[in-house]
């Protein structure tokens, strides 16, 4: 007999399609899915961390790196070109009217110095120019002085020449084109030389800055190993995952090796400035200030007592260079642990008491109609005159910036030398880290085969 045929009930089926469920559920199951699925996640999350702190770091320690570099390199460099700038100006003013007061009788050295500071000007402004983008901000300064220093050069022959000829405009001729340096050309270099020292000092703030990105993330990777060993340890009962330990050590590695080397790179880089860029800046003034007075010293007698503007000047400069917040105040606190530089700052006190002695009996002498007496005082070649104390004083500060730069570029160097194997070590650290999560959770997951 045939079996009757049996009714299945209807089995409703779905309306569609459930889109949620399918965009999420691959999430869903490598998060709350089988243990070994998640174990894997939860390695691709460290690794993915781990070479995510390695490029931080990288890129942090690169840019702090390029920082240094332009420090030693570029923006220093820069500053000391500006001040060797203003001071060339300054110095063509003084020898300019050295050599018109020698009256027809300039001597070959006089000559020279004034030819070379004028040439040395010139070279710097054109190595500036070279050296600085459209958008710098010296560049106004920068051609400003290149247009007006064949003017002054230019208004210095012919205030020569007629000096030479026995004309009295020669005087007024120098004192106008001293006028032109005095209230333009070195005010533009000084503003070119400001501009140069804002730009060391942002290099130096990027150079010396802690890589707290990097740091911070370091920290993170750190305790994320750490607690997924804590997991592991609580799903296994076992202590130590070999690969884990290796991913660990190498980030604590990494992370210990980028604190301190920033840190060590950081100190010296300040070292470098407080020690060696910042006094050097600093002696830089005090020589200008030196050249000033006696450009102002040398236009008090070209004036032949006409004005009593230059002797002014000099009161100024000399407050300026030995006052109580001086020049040489500030360089001799800024050294007062450097033997050396002392030693280098007090002979040129030395030789600027004599100086000022000195310019006090010139000028008494002028002021009592000895013009004659004041001036030999004052350019003569004797060991006692104010131009040896000049000269000996300028050899001191000369020596004096010699010997901050030295300690610049060494302790800038030693600065750029403690960084210099950490971008490319920290990478492979957090490369093995990587490797380490990998090996170590891999061996876990084989467990469950």
């Amino acid at each position: 007999m045939a079996t009757p045929a049996t009714t299945r009930p209807d089995v409703p089926r779905p309306a569609g399609p459930q889109p949620t469920a399918g965009r999420t559920g691959g999430l869903a199951a490598a998060l709350t899915g089988t243990p070994p699925r998640r174990l894997q996640t939860r390695a691709a999350l460290l690794a993915l961390l781990a070479l995510l702190f390695g490029v931080l770091t990288l890129w942090q320690v690169d840019s702090r790196s390029s920082a240094a570099d332009n420090v030693v390199n570029h923006s220093q460099p820069l500053s000391d070109d500006a001040a060797q700038i203003f001071r060339s100006l300054a110095d063509a003013d003084t020898t300019a009217a050295t050599a018109f007061l020698q009256a027809g009788s300039e001597t070959a050295a006089v000559r020279t110095q004034y030819t070379n500071d004028i040439a040395t000007a010139s070279q710097l402004l054109t190595k500036a120019a070279a050296q600085s983008g459209a958008g710098d901000p010296g560049q106004q300064w920068i051609r400003q002085l290149n247009a007006q220093l064949p003017v002054y050069a230019g208004l210095v022959e012919t205030a020569k020449a007629d000096d030479r000829q026995g004309f009295p405009l020669g005087g007024a001729y120098l004192r106008y084109a001293s006028g032109q340096m005095q209230t333009q050309m070195l005010d533009e270099a000084k503003n070119l030389h400001d501009a140069e020292n804002r730009r060391l000092a942002s290099d130096y703030a990027d150079a010396r800055s802690l890589p707290w990105a990097a740091l911070g993330l370091g920290v993170v990777l750190i305790a994320a190993l750490v607690r997924a060993q804590v997991l592991l340890f609580r799903r296994t009962n076992r202590v130590l995952n070999p690969g884990l330990v290796l991913a660990t050590a190498c980030a604590t590695l990494a992370l210990l090796w980028l604190g301190v080397g920033q840190s060590v790179a950081a100190s010296y880089l300040a070292d470098s400035d407080n020690k060696g860029a910042a006094p050097l800046q600093v002696i830089d003034q005090a020589e200008i200030e030196t050249l000033k007075c006696r450009g102002a010293e040398n236009l008090n007698l070209v004036a032949r007592g006409s004005t009593t503007t230059y002797e002014t000047d000099w009161e100024t400069d000399s407050g300026t260079l030995n006052g109580p917040k001086g020049y040489f105040a500030q360089a001799q606190s800024m050294t007062a642990g450097d033997a050396a530089a002392q030693q280098m700052l007090t002979a040129a006190l030395t030789s600027w008491h004599a100086w000022n002695s000195r310019h006090d009996t010139a000028h008494d002498a002028n002021q009592n109609g000895n013009y004659d007496v004041a001036l030999g005082d004052t350019i003569g070649s004797g060991s006692d005159t104010i131009d040896a104390a000049f000269t000996s004083l300028r050899s001191s500060l000369d020596q004096a910036a010699a010997h901050e730069q030295e300690q610049f570029r060494s302790l800038a160097d030693d600065g750029r030398n403690a960084t210099s194997l950490l971008a490319p070590g920290a990478a492979v650290l957090a490369v093995l880290a990587a490797a380490g999560v990998g090996v170590g959770v891999n061996r876990r997951v084989a467990e469950y085969r």
